[in-house]
């Protein structure tokens, strides 16, 4: 844990990328996978992630992000849209794989689809995208984190307009919206940054024991 913790106080959202260094596909496959694995309401996983790696692509998606350097000079560029409305085809689906996995039957599930349909489905369209929003968060924080335990880098990054991603991606066609993007790849050794002391508020101040 102490390793963990040391890996976690390492990061820092880094700004310059080191251009020349890509990301090995086993290191990204084991991100992607920490992403898979991450934890959300119900389970529902109600986002997708889009792995970006095309830089004609991310061209086009630097200038709905301030022209921000490290859409295209990071090793990949990953943006989590969640979706816009959870509808109960949505729900479905997810119980039926729910049962397929665990060789149970839907009448099995009965008081999860009676729970998700007295909560999440009777959520106002506002809050539905924002709770799903919420969600993709979560995976974005799992990530963050599993990436400092692998010595990758990574930026999370809300400077972005979040219409001109889901027009450039087609996201809109897919019921889905763009939440939040972070960019992989090693810090530049330019990134004066990376040498600056991690600042948090210290225990006394951030936890409360009852």
């Amino acid at each position: 844990m102490k390793k963990y913790n040391n890996n976690l106080n390492w990061r820092y959202a880094t700004k310059k990328f080191d251009i020349s260094k890509n990301i090995p596909e086993v290191d990204l496959e084991q991100l992607l996978e920490a992403i898979r694995l991450s934890p959300s309401s119900y389970g529902l996983q109600p986002y997708q992630v889009f792995v970006i790696k095309n830089p004609e692509l991310r061209e086009k998606l630097k200038s709905a992000a301030w022209n921000q350097p490290q859409i295209i000079d990071a090793s990949h560029l990953l943006v989590f849209a969640n979706l816009k409305e959870i509808d109960k085809v949505y729900v479905d689906g997810y119980l039926d794989m729910i049962a397929e996995t665990r060789n149970q039957t839907r009448e099995d599930l009965s008081r999860l689809e009676t729970m998700l349909d007295n909560t999440v489905l009777k959520f106002s369209s506002e809050k539905k995208n924002q709770w799903a929003s919420n969600q993709a968060y979560i995976a974005l924080g799992n990530l963050l984190s599993a990436a400092a335990n692998c010595k990758i880098d990574a930026c999370p990054m809300e400077g972005f307009e979040a219409i001109k991603f889901d027009e450039i991606l087609g996201l809109k066609e897919k019921g889905l919206t763009t939440a939040v993007i972070a960019t992989l790849g090693y810090r530049s050794s330019e990134d004066k940054q990376q040498y600056a002391i991690k600042v948090r508020k210290n225990k006394e101040k951030l936890f409360n024991r009852l």
